[in-house]
């Protein structure tokens, strides 16, 4: 029997059963956020707001702050993200290029908890903006600049150079080229990374326990300065501290609103990215 084939079929066999493995982990959680979280699913979770520690009420402040926290972070993010990767492809040097990429890559790794220190001590002490929703939009941002840049920019490396030396035929600029040919051919690779660096996003605890949350005593932000409340802060302090079995109920249907969201754009940017190759 050959042993090239013989190594082969362990290998793959070894793959095989690693990503069987990774795929039943994955099920187990959510079977069991499932069957913890689903119970508590109704109106009154979703429209009313926590009480009494968590045992009462619903999540509706938490919901609220962290949609509006993901959209805060979304509207920073993207602007920089998009001008961050067309000076990468179109006018920066090849040797600056290498430099540049494993730098995003390396910012990309970077633990969430880094950030929130930094948003605490530059932000919140130096720049004196407090515990607040501004701060914790612009650590969330900072944050999943990385992810869309990287995602942008491969979107844009993978544009055949054909259309570029048609626009630049038909004598645009290096501006015009961008803005007629570069970014409508690359809008799918800038819904997909910013989807996913929201659903990172949205899922942050640590960053935002430094910069921008409180458990209770908080609603709606009225100003850009007043603290926010959110699904993420309000699951860790309940499965903390609470031995309320009707607060750990509330918390598991947090925990499956919160779930939801997240897979909701990963999804999102999963079916973006299939229709962008035809699929």
């Amino acid at each position: 029997m050959n042993p090239r084939w013989i190594k082969e079929r362990i290998i793959v066999s070894i793959i095989s059963i690693l990503t069987l493995m990774g795929c039943f982990i994955l099920i187990f959680i959510l079977t069991f956020v499932l069957y913890k979280g689903l119970p508590a699913i109704n109106l009154r979770l979703l429209t009313q707001p926590s009480s009494n520690f968590g045992s009462d009420g619903g999540i509706f402040y938490q919901l609220i702050g962290t949609l509006w926290l993901v959209i805060g972070a979304a509207m920073l993010s993207l602007p920089l993200a998009l001008g961050t990767a067309f000076y990468h492809t179109e006018f920066m040097g090849e040797k600056f290029k290498k430099i540049s990429s494993m730098m995003l890559f390396a910012l990309n790794g970077i633990p969430s908890i880094i950030f929130g220190l930094f948003g605490y001590i530059f932000f919140c002490s130096f720049l004196n903006l407090g515990i607040s929703w501004l701060t914790g939009v612009l650590v969330l941002g900072i944050m999943i600049i990385p992810t869309i840049t990287v995602s942008i920019k491969e979107s844009i490396e993978s544009i055949p150079a054909s259309f570029r030396e048609s626009g630049l035929a038909l004598g645009f600029t290096k501006g015009r080229l961008i803005i007629k040919v570069l970014i409508p051919q690359s809008l799918y690779g800038m819904a997909t990374g910013l989807l996913l660096g929201l659903a990172r996003a949205a899922g942050e605890t640590a960053p935002i326990m430094f910069t921008a949350t409180t458990f209770s005593g908080v609603t709606i932000p009225h100003s850009l300065k007043e603290p926010i409340t959110t699904l993420p802060t309000y699951i860790l302090v309940i499965a903390q501290e609470s031995l309320n079995p009707d607060a750990m109920t509330n918390a598991w249907g947090a925990a499956m609103v919160l779930m939801t969201i997240v897979f909701a754009m990963s999804l999102a940017s999963l079916f973006i990215r299939l229709k962008r190759k035809g699929v």
